[in-house]
């Protein structure tokens, strides 16, 4: 792969911002449009993406009315509906980018993506100085695409186990000596879905964020919940109400 082209470092670079948001949700029903702090999930991203100076536009990728009434009354576009099958609970996301990207660009007198942003809705305490932190990094040219990281409270050289068919646990990961304490583990990671950039030439020569090179971005845990279950909206709530923002 190829790392971004020069014109999507210029300050004058048409970088686009890309909202998915499906109408089904089997651990949060109707996820997307629930309230956090009386604003939706899905409110909440379009607001984000729109605070970044940079991007130039904000399009919701969806396959339900609903959704799309609610970004446009947003402020987004809304230019089509999404395939029923790029919004099943098999899909792969990457496939809505790649039909995004190609809607988008073959509309009459359209001008080409420079730098694809996925601002994704169930990360809904990231914010727009993220966001822009990521559009930078990826501007610097030096990666295919960009993605948010959150330090892991587990850890495979530490706490994270496989268990054997006997029942009997064993590091996922074992370092070369033992390791007294969580402090002196290495750091790892979880990948966040808070930001994704990258360009339409990734997206349509690659099938995931593993096919070049990437950099990421490092959400700190309270603005890095990932909402897939009841808990995880609680646990949003509670700090939302904790922190004020965003």
């Amino acid at each position: 792969m190829t790392a971004a082209k020069s014109s999507g470092k210029s300050a004058g670079a048409n970088v686009v911002a890309f909202i998915f948001a499906r109408g089904g949700s089997k651990g949060v029903p109707r996820k997307n449009l629930r309230p956090l702090g009386g604003v939706s999930l899905l409110a909440r991203a379009i607001r984000c993406a729109k605070a970044v100076p940079a991007i130039k536009r904000v399009v919701v990728s969806t396959d339900d009315q609903e959704i799309a009434d609610a970004g446009r009354a947003e402020g987004a576009e809304v230019p089509f509906l999404r395939p029923p099958e790029l919004a099943s609970d098999t899909a792969r996301e990457w496939q809505a980018w790649r039909h995004a990207v190609e809607f988008i660009e073959n509309q009459p007198g359209a001008k080409p993506i420079d730098i694809f942003v996925s601002v994704p809705t169930v990360c809904p305490l990231r914010n727009e100085h993220d966001v822009a932190r990521a559009i930078a990094l990826y501007r610097k040219g030096n990666a295919d695409i960009v993605f948010s990281v959150t330090p892991s409270h587990a850890n495979p050289y530490y706490n994270m186990v496989e268990l054997a068919p006997t029942g009997e646990a064993s590091l996922t990961k074992p370092p070369e000596a033992v390791v007294h304490g969580r402090q002196k583990a290495p750091t790892v990671y979880d990948i966040v879905a808070g930001v994704y950039v990258t360009s339409p030439a990734y997206i349509r020569e690659s099938e995931s964020i593993w096919g070049g090179r990437n950099a990421t971005i490092e959400i700190p845990r309270e603005r890095a919940v990932d909402i897939d279950t009841e808990m995880d909206f609680r646990l949003a709530e509670f700090l939302l109400q904790q922190g004020g923002r965003p």
